[in-house]
């Protein structure tokens, strides 16, 4: 069994980290460290010894030699030193702090919780040169955490980031655009698509994909110029008998033959094709671009292309039906290749393989697979007795990340004695595809990864969790990956009730979040760590709040960014339930307050 890779940073996290020193103890570094001390503390007292016993030869020497030349000479004993005053550190002054504030000064972690329901929001970093990270600034690179002003208070469904636009779906469901793909003369963020009840957003290289809480799946171009020249259809209205024209250009993807009461439930987009997951777990794929139709297999329909597709509009859905019978629950796209994860933990690729993103090695002569192909999960646990299921799939750029429940099970012929930890799950995180600028997140810079490879960093990680009193694994909450860089929101037990009813009141209950790290390209200073170097391996980067951070003095536990869960809070006098999310686009990254 590992030890847990987080250290603990709040009194909280102290407690629950000495119930499991037992783990650390297990751990070869930990028994190393023990057994090196022990041998320096040995050293140090034969070392001690031996310097009296030299010194004792000394002193009689000069002693003997001391009587015969200076016999007028007294010897006098030198007197007893004094006893060393020992003095305590002084506690903390806490006098005249609130419990409240007390928190604050004692723990970072507990003070960015409180200043994300008290200042809900969005921070963006990375490329700015078309006005996404910053609005507001003709800055070209955004290289640490910055809000970007207009969503101050605003909570969102949604977000996605392109290098030239950004888009977001309000609380309220409307469409919310800025940057200069959209309009170079207006810098704000500007409602377009509204009174759909939106409920989530996905992006292509020139269109935006939105899914209403209706089962409906809009497309609209993003430059406000084409929204405002192209074909506007007809809306009907509350009034009996009475429509009008859309106030902006947008097209319907509408999967044909549904059945009753099913409806499009989940939309994942490249940059020419979108995935349409629907109730029923059937899977349906279409254009998503303007300008180029998808061409190297990500649709998931053997043999089609702009030259065999079939009557009507071109971007109409087309029904996934080699998946027909496998009721899907989940997918991810990358820039140019389809994920599917089936109830039953199987995944599925399809797409472009030309960097081995899809989890198979690549072939020269077939970069392409058309056709949704079973990942052979279980080969990567071949010889262990664990039998492994994954348990969802993310994908960006060229990159495909899998995350994997590896169940201890019982071997033929395996001992009884040798049964131990039977039915423990064993959390996993693989990657394959492109790894030159460290998206992999692996620690190695490799240019082409066929097959899956584990992520060491996000694998094996364990703590223990004080409500069901037992260790658990530490598995991966949410991964965004962008076109060359990932972070990932690990399901590490949080705490969000210090001073309240249900929890000690004490003024070191403190709350904390999850932890986040951050990895792979980093051109455009997209890792939010304020250097521009790429990073091969996951790692932390600073609160986002640093003036917050600095306004309450020096701590002595290292400061790092956590985000916060889901929790009902009061946000301008009404009770909401919220959490902050954290979203990976090209070139951009931003954290925002999400319902």
């Amino acid at each position: 069994m590992k030890c847990a890779r987080f250290a603990p940073r709040t009194v909280n996290e102290v407690c629950r980290a000495s119930r499991i020193s037992a783990f650390h103890a297990s751990c070869p570094s930990q028994r190393r460290h023990f057994r090196s001390q022990a041998s320096l503390n040995e050293s140090l007292l034969t070392y001690k010894l031996l310097i009296h016993v030299v010194l004792g030869a000394g002193a009689g020497t000069a002693l003997y030699h001391g009587s015969r030349h200076l016999h007028l000479t007294e010897l006098h004993a030198e007197a007893p030193p004094a006893p060393v005053e020992v003095k305590l550190e002084k506690p903390k002054k806490t006098k005249g702090l609130s419990k409240e504030e007390n928190r604050d000064t004692i723990s970072s972690q507990h003070l960015q919780v409180k200043r994300s329901w008290e200042n809900p929001g969005v921070y963006a970093w990375g490329l700015n040169s078309g006005k996404v990270a910053a609005p507001d600034s003709d800055e070209a690179l955004i290289k640490q955490p910055r809000r970007i002003l207009f969503f101050d208070g605003l909570l969102l469904r949604d977000i996605k980031l392109d290098r030239n636009f950004g888009v977001a779906v309000t609380e309220k469901g409307d469409l919310l655009q800025w940057g200069t793909g959209f309009s170079k003369d207006i810098r704000q963020p500007t409602h377009t698509l509204t009174g759909k009840g939106l409920t989530a957003v996905t992006i292509s290289k020139d269109r935006i994909i939105a899914l209403a809480s209706n089962g409906k799946v809009y497309s609209l171009p993003v430059s406000q110029e084409d929204q405002a020249k192209g074909a506007k259809p007809m809306e009907s209205s509350w009034m009996p008998f009475w429509s009008s024209r859309a106030n902006v250009s947008y097209r319907l993807l509408q999967p044909q033959n549904m059945g009753w009461g099913e409806k499009v439930s989940s939309i994942s987009s490249g940059l020419e094709h979108v995935l349409l997951l629907t109730s029923n777990g059937r899977l349906f794929s279409a254009a998503s671009s303007s300008e180029e139709f998808p061409a190297r297999g990500e649709m998931g329909v053997p043999g089609l292309s702009w030259t065999t597709r079939p009557p009507g509009p071109y971007d109409q859905p087309h029904e996934i039906t080699t998946l027909r019978g496998f009721e899907i629950t989940a997918i991810a796209t990358g820039d140019f290749h389809s994920l599917a994860l089936d109830k039953e933990g199987r995944a599925f690729a399809f797409g472009d393989n030309s960097s081995g993103q899809l989890g198979f090695d690549p072939s020269g002569e077939s970069p392409y697979i058309d056709a949704p192909s079973l990942l052979p999960i279980s080969r990567l646990y071949s010889g262990t007795n664990l039998s492994p299921r994954v348990t969802s799939v993310s994908a960006g750029g060229s990159n495909s990340f899998f995350t994997v429940d590896a169940t201890r099970v019982a071997q033929p012929g395996e001992a009884s004695a040798a049964k131990v930890g039977l039915g423990r799950i064993t959390a996993d995180t693989w990657a394959s595809g492109q790894g030159i600028l460290g998206t992999l997140g692996t620690g190695r810079w490799t240019h082409i990864q066929g097959t899956p490879t584990k992520l060491k960093a996000l694998s094996g990680l364990f703590e223990f969790d004080e409500s069901n009193n037992t260790v658990v694994p530490i598995r991966l909450k949410r991964l965004s990956v962008g076109s060359t860089h990932a972070s990932a929101t690990m399901d590490n037990v949080t705490h969000v009730k210090a001073g309240t009813s249900s929890s000690t009141n004490s003024r070191n209950d403190t709350n904390w979040g999850a932890d986040v790290l951050w990895w792979g390209g980093n051109e455009n200073y997209q890792l939010g760590m304020g250097k521009r170097n790429n990073i091969a391996l996951p790692g932390y980067m600073a609160p986002l709040d640093a003036a917050a951070e600095k306004a309450v003095g020096k701590r002595r536990e290292e400061h790092r960014f956590q985000i916060t869960p889901r929790h009902k809070v009061d946000v301008n006098g009404r009770k909401v339930s919220m959490e902050q999310r954290v979203e990976c686009g090209r070139m951009v990254s931003a954290v925002y307050s999400g319902v």
